[in-house]
């Protein structure tokens, strides 16, 4: 009998072949949020990045005056400066990921799945696009809320603000990099080591090294100080340009890895080229041009503001400011009228102006001390307002309307400074913590400067005591008194202690000496 054994390549159906090749980019981006997850969690992304978060909510929840009028081309470059130690954490961390496998012996593992090396590496690098995003968000909430402040001054550049997303993105990408150059754990610690000392060095070079200072991610390092506010034209900073060059770098960043890891595409090839030309064009954007012009500009709005001002009137006296200060007039006028109310004489109709003005002289940005005008009923301004700077700037009005200029009320060792504190305080709704304020000992009692937008004025221990008085007294009756003595009030031939009896308070004891 014969048996017909059919054979087994026979019996089985072969499969159909594959209609379509496998879905790449699924996978890849599958794997990217999986590696975002795990990034997530690691203590020092989840511990940084709340700190981030914290900061930024305090920053936004403070009680301040002077928060009611932020300049907004100051809060820009505010916004990139808290994301640092965040954008650090993510660096080791995604430097530690793209080692996960070495680290685990399980590299020749992968060596069996479909996926190529550098499509695991892009997935690697986009998983620090979602904290780059987040990053984004929170920079979004904390700019525009501070932009929709009643308050708000000039206006923010969006090349400012998108420096601290890139930031972290930059970070995020160099440790994929950095793993695949040079794969240990210790290269991200030492990476950021040398940054810090290659640009603190950079720093410390000369005369270009705000340029050079241009060339880091966070390029803030180019302003002096950050005390005092000037008109964003005067800056110099050229924010687009410099938002280029980090975007260019990300993603050069990012050709850099997938060439290492394998990825020699025409796509990949392609994003280099255009990422090498945008970092160039951005790098040659930052390159200094007309610094003559620039310092002309700075040079003028210090010395000649009027040449840049424009001016306008409320009630009886005249007000000019720099365009973006514009908005802060009305608030002005409010103290200059109240201030005013409580003069007697020939002041309580005099047509003052208040002038906005700026030094650059000793650098932009930096907290430095205006001199007194010497201009008959001229009050200076500066570019901060609220809080404190409501009741100094309250000094520099009384101070006019009793001395007649700010440069005649430096040394006044009469009655005039009682008179200048009662205008001050006489019409404030809190006198005594105003007072106190205002002081730069934040103290009621001896002698003691008084702040103010220029140099300020001097209280020796006698004229104190008697401002500490008045302010017990009621206010229908000291200001009765005022206006009453007016003349004798403003005369420089007036003690401390006649002004007291003129006044109707007890005369303070001790001989007076301005030499305290």
């Amino acid at each position: 009998m014969n048996t017909t054994i059919t054979p087994v390549e026979d019996a089985v159906p072969a499969l159909p072949a594959p209609s379509h090749r496998p879905r790449r980019t699924g996978a890849v981006l599958a794997l990217a949020r999986f590696e975002t997850r795990e990034l997530l969690f690691q203590i020092p992304v989840l511990v940084f990045l709340a700190l981030y978060v914290t900061l930024v909510a305090v920053r936004l929840m403070r009680q301040d005056g002077m928060d009611d009028f932020p300049v907004l081309h100051m809060i820009d470059r505010e916004t990139q400066t808290a994301p640092l130690l965040f954008a650090i954490a993510l660096l080791v961390c995604t430097n530690a990921a793209a080692l996960r496998s070495r680290k685990h012996g399980t590299v020749q593992q992968f060596d069996v799945l479909p996926m190529e090396p550098w499509r695991r590496t892009l997935a690697h690098l986009l998983s620090a696009v979602p904290f780059a995003a987040l990053t984004a968000v929170v920079v979004t909430v904390e700019f525009a809320r501070e932009a929709l402040k009643p308050g708000a001054i000039g206006h923010g550049s969006l090349g400012e603000l998108a420096v601290g997303p890139l930031t972290v993105l930059l970070a995020g990408v160099t440790g994929v990099l950095l793993a695949r150059l040079l794969p240990s754990p210790f290269t991200p610690i030492l990476f950021v080591v040398a940054a810090y000392l290659l640009i603190f060095t950079a720093s410390a070079a000369g005369a270009d090294s705000a340029w050079v200072n241009r060339l880091t991610p966070v390029a803030a390092l180019d302003i002096a100080g950050g005390d005092d506010p000037v008109p964003s034209d005067l800056l110099g900073r050229p924010a687009a340009w410099h938002a280029l060059y980090v975007a260019g770098l990300c993603v050069l960043v990012v050709c850099a890895a997938l060439l290492r890891s394998g990825g020699r595409t025409r796509a990949v090839s392609t994003a280099t080229a255009l990422a090498l030309a945008a970092t160039t064009v951005g790098v040659i954007g930052q390159i200094p041009r007309d610094t003559a012009a620039l310092e002309a500009a700075r040079r003028t709005a210090s010395t000649t503001p009027q040449k840049v001002q424009s001016c306008t009137t409320h009630g009886r006296s005249t007000y000019c400011s720099f365009p973006e200060w514009n908005g802060v007039r009305d608030d002005w006028a409010r103290v200059v009228d109240r201030v005013q109310s409580a003069a007697g004489g020939n002041a309580a109709g005099t047509r003052l102006t208040v002038r906005q003005r700026i030094d650059t002289s000793g650098g932009v940005e930096v907290d430095t001390s205006l001199t007194p005008s010497t201009h008959p009923a001229e009050v200076t301004v500066g570019t901060r307002w609220g809080g404190n700077r409501v009741p100094e700037f309250a000094v520099g009005v009384a101070s006019v309307l009793v001395a007649g200029s700010e440069d005649g009320a430096q040394t006044l060792c009469d009655a005039r400074p009682v008179t200048i504190m009662w205008l001050v305080l006489g019409t404030d709704p809190t006198p005594l913590s105003t007072f106190k304020d205002v002081r730069l000992d934040d103290s009621t009692t001896g002698s003691g400067l008084v702040l103010a937008p220029t140099n300020g004025l001097s209280l020796t221990k006698q004229q104190t005591t008697v401002v500490r008085e008045l302010l017990t007294r009621p206010r229908a009756e000291i200001s009765a008194r005022v206006k009453a003595h007016w003349t004798e009030l403003t005369s420089s031939k007036t003690s401390t202690a006649e002004a007291a009896k003129l006044l109707g308070v007890p005369v303070p004891k001790g001989q007076e000496s301005c030499e305290e």
